[in-house]
């Protein structure tokens, strides 16, 4: 298990399915560091106890059931009283809330363009246009950078957001631009799970 991980592998995995959503093998591993078949015992552990299930086939995966998304919560609940972090969580998550609609409007300015007061697709011909919002991007990241710092000096398991969404901006700035907002390893894509994780951890439902 990574060392940043203080919770349980158990955890580490329902957690993480939590945030994700239904989603395949290849993605637990990836977003919890741990390899393919770790991952999958894991799984089956959570399953055995009826907190996942899994759907099988080429557009099967994994997903947790009424059962797991229960034991997740009173988890993280526990992690975060056990921790002490309740407060430190609660304070980053106001500065993560001020810089998400940056986020959101740098997605939109990568999809869409306005041409001649049209709002229209980027079709990505533009590559001074496409690089001035990769140097916004940028500028953001450090940024962001100091909210995924604060989070994972109170909970260790947050750190990985920082490396996903470090890995996601480099990719996009050597020229794989589906990064920014168009794959599921994307900066929007990391930036939503670890909006989803906050609100989990903290026991806050989105609306």
């Amino acid at each position: 298990m990574p060392d940043f991980y203080h919770s349980d592998v158990n955890f580490l995995v329902l957690h993480t399915l939590r945030c994700l959503g239904f989603t395949t093998l290849a993605r637990i591993a990836e977003a919890t560091g741990l390899s393919e078949s770790d991952a999958q015992s894991e799984l089956i552990d959570l399953a055995v106890d009826k907190l996942v299930s899994n759907v099988p086939g080429d557009f099967g995966g994994w997903g947790l059931t009424d059962a797991g998304r229960a034991a997740d919560a009173e988890r993280a609940a526990a992690e975060l009283d056990k921790a002490g972090a309740r407060p430190a969580v609660a304070a980053t998550f106001e500065k993560f809330m001020v810089l998400n609609p940056e986020l959101l409007d740098l997605c939109t300015a990568w999809q869409t363009r306005t041409v001649d007061g049209v709002m229209t697709p980027n079709d990505h011909a533009d590559s001074r246009y496409d690089a001035r919002v990769l140097d916004r991007l940028s500028d953001f990241h450090d940024r962001a950078l100091v909210v995924c710092g604060e989070l994972t000096a109170a909970l260790p398991r947050f750190q990985r957001y920082e490396r996903q969404l470090g890995r996601a901006l480099a990719r996009a700035k050597a020229g794989e631009g589906q990064y920014v907002a168009d794959d599921t390893a994307s900066y929007h894509t990391i930036w939503f799970q670890l909006h989803e994780d906050l609100l989990v951890t903290q026991g806050i439902p989105r609306h």
